[in-house]
Protein backbone atom coordinates (compact mmCIF):
# COMPACT_ATOMS: atom_id res chain seq x y z
CA UNK A 1 0.00 0.00 0.00
CA UNK A 2 1.55 3.59 -1.11
CA UNK A 3 1.69 5.80 1.77
CA UNK A 4 -0.29 9.43 0.91
CA UNK A 5 2.16 12.30 0.74
CA UNK A 6 0.94 14.73 2.98
CA UNK A 7 1.98 18.61 1.86
CA UNK A 8 1.59 21.68 4.52
CA UNK A 9 2.48 25.10 3.41
CA UNK A 10 1.41 28.75 5.37
CA UNK A 11 0.79 31.75 4.65
CA UNK A 12 -1.27 35.32 5.68
CA UNK A 13 -3.98 35.32 2.22
CA UNK A 14 -4.69 38.52 2.98
CA UNK A 15 -5.78 40.07 -0.19
CA UNK A 16 -5.94 36.75 -1.61
CA UNK A 17 -3.83 37.03 -5.05
CA UNK A 18 -2.90 34.56 -7.68
CA UNK A 19 0.64 34.32 -6.38
CA UNK A 20 -1.59 32.66 -3.52
CA UNK A 21 -3.47 30.58 -5.70
CA UNK A 22 -0.89 28.75 -7.84
CA UNK A 23 1.25 28.39 -4.92
CA UNK A 24 -1.61 26.15 -3.01
CA UNK A 25 -2.15 24.82 -6.60
CA UNK A 26 1.37 23.72 -7.08
CA UNK A 27 1.79 22.65 -3.99
CA UNK A 28 -1.46 20.36 -4.31
CA UNK A 29 -0.16 18.87 -7.29
CA UNK A 30 3.09 17.46 -5.44
CA UNK A 31 1.06 15.97 -2.57
CA UNK A 32 -2.05 13.91 -1.75
CA UNK A 33 -3.70 15.96 0.89
CA UNK A 34 -2.71 19.48 1.22
CA UNK A 35 -2.69 21.48 4.93
CA UNK A 36 -2.80 24.82 4.87
CA UNK A 37 -1.81 26.62 8.29
CA UNK A 38 -3.60 30.38 7.24
CA UNK A 39 -1.46 33.16 10.44
CA UNK A 40 -3.98 34.47 12.41
CA UNK A 41 -4.20 37.90 13.27
CA UNK A 42 -2.32 38.22 16.75
CA UNK A 43 0.49 36.39 14.75
CA UNK A 44 0.37 38.69 11.74
CA UNK A 45 0.36 41.74 14.08
CA UNK A 46 3.45 40.21 15.93
CA UNK A 47 5.81 39.91 13.07
CA UNK A 48 4.12 42.27 10.47
CA UNK A 49 2.94 45.22 13.51
CA UNK A 50 0.01 45.76 11.31
CA UNK A 51 -3.51 43.80 11.60
CA UNK A 52 -4.56 42.14 7.96
CA UNK A 53 -6.81 43.67 5.57
CA UNK A 54 -9.24 40.67 5.82
CA UNK A 55 -10.09 39.02 9.57
CA UNK A 56 -8.49 36.02 9.87
CA UNK A 57 -12.28 34.21 9.61
CA UNK A 58 -12.63 35.67 6.53
CA UNK A 59 -9.34 34.22 4.99
CA UNK A 60 -9.68 31.04 6.67
CA UNK A 61 -13.11 30.69 4.81
CA UNK A 62 -11.39 32.09 1.54
CA UNK A 63 -8.86 29.27 1.61
CA UNK A 64 -10.83 26.46 2.71
CA UNK A 65 -13.18 27.11 -0.49
CA UNK A 66 -10.18 26.39 -2.67
CA UNK A 67 -10.57 23.07 -3.83
CA UNK A 68 -6.97 22.74 -3.65
CA UNK A 69 -7.15 22.74 0.06
CA UNK A 70 -7.97 19.73 1.93
CA UNK A 71 -7.54 21.04 5.15
CA UNK A 72 -7.06 24.98 6.94
CA UNK A 73 -5.24 25.55 10.34
CA UNK A 74 -4.75 27.98 12.52
CA UNK A 75 -0.87 29.27 11.98
CA UNK A 76 -0.18 30.76 15.61
CA UNK A 77 3.54 30.61 15.80
CA UNK A 78 6.00 30.44 12.68
CA UNK A 79 7.91 27.25 14.27
CA UNK A 80 7.98 25.46 11.74
CA UNK A 81 10.03 22.30 13.78
CA UNK A 82 6.84 22.79 16.10
CA UNK A 83 4.36 22.42 12.96
CA UNK A 84 6.04 19.15 11.83
CA UNK A 85 5.49 17.58 15.40
CA UNK A 86 1.65 18.84 15.61
CA UNK A 87 1.32 18.22 12.09
CA UNK A 88 3.41 15.04 11.08
CA UNK A 89 3.51 16.02 6.91
CA UNK A 90 5.77 14.80 4.44
CA UNK A 91 6.78 17.79 2.43
CA UNK A 92 6.60 21.76 3.31
CA UNK A 93 5.97 24.20 0.10
CA UNK A 94 7.79 27.60 0.62
CA UNK A 95 7.37 31.00 -1.73
CA UNK A 96 11.29 31.16 -3.48
CA UNK A 97 11.94 34.53 -1.90
CA UNK A 98 12.46 32.44 1.52
CA UNK A 99 15.26 30.25 -0.84
CA UNK A 100 18.63 30.46 0.95
CA UNK A 101 18.12 32.53 4.12
CA UNK A 102 19.08 31.60 7.70
CA UNK A 103 16.33 30.71 8.66
CA UNK A 104 14.95 28.39 5.83
CA UNK A 105 18.37 27.07 5.47
CA UNK A 106 18.11 25.91 9.10
CA UNK A 107 14.35 24.50 8.48
CA UNK A 108 15.34 22.44 6.01
CA UNK A 109 18.55 20.94 7.82
CA UNK A 110 16.14 20.29 10.87
CA UNK A 111 13.27 18.75 8.73
CA UNK A 112 15.44 16.71 6.48
CA UNK A 113 16.69 14.79 10.19
CA UNK A 114 12.66 13.84 9.64
CA UNK A 115 12.50 12.77 6.01
CA UNK A 116 10.66 15.88 5.27
CA UNK A 117 11.75 17.80 2.00
CA UNK A 118 11.29 22.00 1.17
CA UNK A 119 10.10 22.57 -1.56
CA UNK A 120 10.18 26.21 -3.21
CA UNK A 121 8.03 27.83 -5.72
CA UNK A 122 8.79 30.67 -7.96
CA UNK A 123 7.36 33.37 -6.04
CA UNK A 124 5.06 35.81 -8.14
CA UNK A 125 6.90 38.81 -8.47
CA UNK A 126 4.75 41.24 -9.77
CA UNK A 127 1.31 40.93 -7.47
CA UNK A 128 1.52 40.85 -3.27
CA UNK A 129 -0.61 41.75 -0.96
CA UNK A 130 0.96 44.66 0.35
CA UNK A 131 1.46 46.32 -3.41
CA UNK A 132 -2.04 45.50 -3.43
CA UNK A 133 -2.60 47.24 -0.35
CA UNK A 134 -0.37 50.10 -0.98
CA UNK A 135 -2.68 50.57 -4.62
CA UNK A 136 -6.04 50.68 -3.26
CA UNK A 137 -4.27 53.69 -0.33
CA UNK A 138 -3.62 55.66 -3.23
CA UNK A 139 -6.78 55.23 -4.76
CA UNK A 140 -8.97 55.93 -2.01
CA UNK A 141 -6.69 59.12 -0.75
CA UNK A 142 -6.95 60.16 -4.25
CA UNK A 143 -10.88 60.14 -3.82
CA UNK A 144 -10.55 61.51 -0.16
CA UNK A 145 -9.10 64.62 -1.60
Amino acid sequence: MNKKIVGYTTGVFDLFHIGHLRLLQKAKSKCDRLIVGVSTDELVETYKNKRPVIPYEERVEIVSALKCVDDVIPQEHRDKIASYHEIKFDVMFVGSDWKGSDLFNQVESELAEFGVNVVYFEYTNHVSSTSLQSTLQAIYDAEAS
